[in-house]
Formats: structure tokens, sequence, C-alpha cells
């Protein structure tokens, strides 16, 4: 018997799908892996714009570790990321749920919600260090009116912290609301409708319906919001410059002091690199946490 020869497909079904893929992944190799590896290579060099380069081994990644200055702006932040993500998660859920509902008007209040996210992070620092000014700032001009005392927004290290946590929520929550969106309207309907008729309440179904069904975009949201916050710069250098003092200095923003600023671009690239390791541990923690619950369900 002649063995049958097993297809591999049409045209349109292999080849034209990459074909289409083409540009996109050139675009993603050019701009994004070749400058991970060529970020990669220059970590192991004393590497400097003016005096060129030279190879040094782990050298960098040893002074890191007796950097002071790296340890505290990455302590600020892990707290900033504690912060920001659950709040950003809970906040966005809390949205999506009554909005997620195909009722007349409900669109709008997305676009509103939704506005804030298309601004340029420049944007909205400027906008809010106006408004949070200790002097000149609006809110404090409105309550020295009311006869109250100046409130040092941007000045004291703890309000610095909460008003940074408070923008980045009030620019980057509708972002992730309309993920929850999306994953609201892709539970059908039905099961609602039979856990009703079984008497189950509003809090039982969104714990043993919602949650449940709503777990793969919670993971990516989780995700994106971590690796957002850790990338955080434009906005806290824009309202705070990482005042006061070291206060809200973040990682990146030191990264960019010693690269740029110092021209050690080696050092700077040696930074990069345990930050882009730290961010994968935290997505692969979430991950995990993710496929024990699938595997305890």
């Amino acid at each position: 018997m002649k063995s049958k020869q097993r297809s591999h497909g049409t045209f349109e079904q292999t080849l034209a799908p990459l074909l289409f893929l083409t540009p996109n992944l050139l675009i993603f190799s050019i701009f994004i892996i070749v400058p991970a590896i060529m970020g990669l290579r220059m970590s192991f060099f004393d590497w400097s714009i003016l005096e060129g380069s030279r190879f040094i081994g782990f050298q960098n990644f040893k002074s890191i570790s007796h950097d002071s200055m790296f340890w505290l702006t990455l302590k600020n932040t892990l707290v900033y990321v504690g912060a920001v993500v659950p709040l950003l998660t809970v906040f966005a859920l809390a949205l999506a749920l009554p909005l997620s509902k195909e009722d007349r008007g409900m669109g709008v209040f997305r676009v509103i919600y939704y506005i804030p996210t298309m601004l340029s992070m420049i944007v909205v620092g400027i906008s809010w260090r106006w408004l949070l000014g200790y002097d000149l700032g609006i809110i404090n001009y409105v309550i020295s009116l009311a006869g109250g005392k100046p409130v040092p927004w941007l000045t004291n290290s703890t309000m610095a912290n909460i008003c940074l946590i408070f923008v980045t929520l009030w620019t980057r929550v509708g972002y992730f609301m309309m993920m929850f969106v999306g994953g609201l309207q892709a539970i059908p309907v039905t099961y609602y409708e039979a856990a009703k008729m079984d008497g189950a309440g509003r809090s039982t179904i969104f714990r043993r319906i919602t949650l449940p069904l709503l777990s793969p975009t919670i993971l990516v949201v989780v995700v994106l919001a971590t690796i957002e916050a850790f990338k955080a710069y434009e906005l806290i250098f824009v309202m705070t410059q990482g005042g006061p003092g070291t206060s809200t200095k973040f990682i990146v923003q030191y990264i960019y002091q010693v690269a740029f600023q110092e021209d050690k671009m080696g050092y700077g690239a040696a930074m990069s690199v345990i930050l882009l390791i730290i961010i994968g541990i935290f997505t692969a923690l979430q991950f995990s946490i993710q496929k024990e619950e699938y595997t305890n369900e």
C-alpha cells in the first residue's frame, strides 16, 4: 500500500498568513529584539559615548549590588507597583460591572472614563502639577479661599506618593476598564439566568460565575498594569522629578540618569537587564498563580 502524503495546506492557508505577518515581525525584530540583544551585550561593557567601550564582564552587575541608590529606587518602584496594580484592577472592575450592560447612555460613560487614557503622560503630569502646586496650585488656592492652609501635595514625601498613585489611577483606569467590559460581555447571559432561577444572590453570582469566567481578563490586566508600573517615568518625572528628595525617584529615572546624564551606558544597560528579569519574575508568578487556581478548580 502506498503511504498517503500529508497535505501541508494551500498557499492561502500557510504562506499567505506569514506574508501578512512579515511586516509586523520585521518591525518587532528591528525595534524590540535587536535593541534587547544589543542592550544585553552592552551590559558587559564599560560603555561610554564619549570614551568608547571596554569589555569588563560582570563588573557592572557587581557594582549594582553595592549601589545604594539602585536599591532605594527599586524599593520606591516596588511600593508604587504594589499600590497601583491592585487599585487599578479593583477600580477598573468596579467601573466595568455597571458599564458592561448595553443600557442606554452607557457608551457615553465609557467614553468619559476612557478619555484620560488618550492623553499624553507629559500633558497629564504638567496639568496635575499645576493643580497640585503648593503656592500657585488651583486646589490650594480654593482651599485658601475657604480659610484653610495650603496642603503640601507634592512637597511632602507621603503626599507626593499618594498623588502619583491617584493620578496614575485617574489616567489609566479607563483603559483597563474597557478590557473588563469586553470580558464581562463575553460571559454568556444564560449562566446568570440559570443562577437566578436557582435562587443565587448577587454576591454568590459574582463569586461563583463572574470572577472565575473573568480570570483570564484579570490576568491580562494585572500583567499589563504591572509592566506599566515598573516602567513608569514620564508622569513621575514631570510631576515630582523624583522629589521631594528621592522619595519618588523610581528605577527607570535612575537608569536614564546613569546612562544618558552620567554617560555610563553599560551600567545603565545592566540595570535594565535586572529590571527585565524582575518584571519577568513577577509575570511568571502571576501566570503560575492562575494556573494553580485552574488546577484547584
